[in-house]
């Protein structure tokens, strides 16, 4: 394994890190609200970061959603390049990958994702009928990739479907999506492929497997970013802030606090970065996401909660920037899955005998 990134991956994170850190800034983020910053969005891709991914792979994705999370910017960049991007550029026909990838890579498409979600049915013209309660970035997005109740994956145009707001903790853009009878596209092939028997279940399956299994991996790099940011938030404020004249990181407890706040992002930083070089690799990878988004559950609510209590009364002052990275990173945990379902999946993967090798 050889994480270190090529010369492409690495100036796109230099690039991403300089965008983000002049324009995801504490007054710009509280003036946006709970909604995305349209022109940070227009920057990121003006820069043609989004493209990028299609070359720099998950892994270059990783990097990018660490700069992104180190900042908590409110853009649908994970969204759309998970999604969107790789899923199209995966698993996509061919005329898809044409009309769909440069759109996607511009920003004049928005892709998001109503997965792991199963609730969705499909009519046999290809109809889709379905609620999804919360789908993360729904009001920024033109499509959804939506998973069915058989896990085949349908491209639905949000203008043909229904979109209520909803607020979430974090900043997310969120809505409820209601499918009644909506046209949907099969991702990769036409509906008669899709209900091609056997053989077109299994590659659905694997298709819906191998996108999962990129969330997992790509979320939990954006997750090893906001606790990095929250680390380097309670460093610098343990640094200058003073008790009986001395500053607070001089006291042991707080050293080990954040000691421990630190392993933790580093654990959630290689594992992510184990199952992105391994999916860029070819190689299985489904166990190593599961890992992934296990540290990134379980450690990163130890890590947010550890920086908001390093700031003392601070960390629950709305005007302080370490808040997002709490509610980011309960988010994220949320979203992810709590540590013992990520665990149980990981572990019924291991006991079938479908691990990665």
């Amino acid at each position: 394994m050889d994480f270190t990134p090529t010369e492409e991956q690495a100036a796109a994170r230099d690039l991403a890190a300089r965008i983000f850190g002049d324009l995801s800034t504490h007054e710009r983020l509280t003036a946006a609200g709970t909604g995305s910053d349209a022109e940070l969005w227009k920057a990121l891709c003006e820069a043609g970061l989004p493209a990028a991914v299609e070359d720099i792979g998950l892994l270059g994705l990783v990097l990018l959603l660490e700069e992104q999370g180190r900042t908590t910017a409110q853009v649908p960049f994970a969204a759309s390049c998970v999604y969107g991007l790789l899923a199209v550029s995966a698993h996509g026909s061919a005329e898809q990958r044409e009309r769909l990838l440069p759109a996607i890579g511009d920003g004049t498409v928005v892709v998001t994702g109503a997965l792991p979600e199963a609730a969705v049915r499909v009519g046999g013209s290809g109809e889709l009928s379905g609620v999804v309660p919360v789908v993360p970035w729904l009001r920024d997005a033109t499509h959804v990739l939506v998973a069915d109740d058989e896990h085949g994956m349908w491209l639905v145009r949000t203008v043909d479907a229904r979109c209520e707001p909803v607020e979430l903790t974090a900043p997310w853009s969120a809505g409820r999506l209601t499918l009644d009878a909506t046209p949907g596209e099969p991702l990769g092939g036409s509906l008669g492929e899709r209900q091609g028997g056997p053989e077109a279940a299994a590659a659905g399956q694997e298709a819906y497997d191998d996108v999962l299994a990129t969330a997992r991996t790509a979320f939990a790099g954006l997750q090893a970013g906001v606790c990095a940011g929250s680390v380097a938030r309670a460093v610098d404020y343990t640094n200058t802030r003073e008790q009986f004249g001395r500053p607070l990181a001089t006291k042991q407890g707080v050293q080990l606090r954040a000691a421990d706040a630190y392993m933790d992002t580093e654990a959630i930083r290689v594992t992510a970065y184990e199952a992105a070089w391994r999916r860029d690799e070819g190689l299985d990878y489904a166990t190593h996401a599961l890992t992934a988004a296990w540290w990134a559950s379980e450690a990163g609510h130890r890590v947010v909660h550890a920086g908001q209590h390093l700031h003392g009364g601070m960390g629950a002052d709305l005007d302080h920037p370490v808040h997002r990275h709490f509610l980011w990173g309960r988010q994220l945990d949320a979203y992810l899955g709590c540590g013992s379902e990520v665990l149980q999946e990981l572990g019924a993967l291991i006991v079938d005998g479908e691990g990665d090798a």
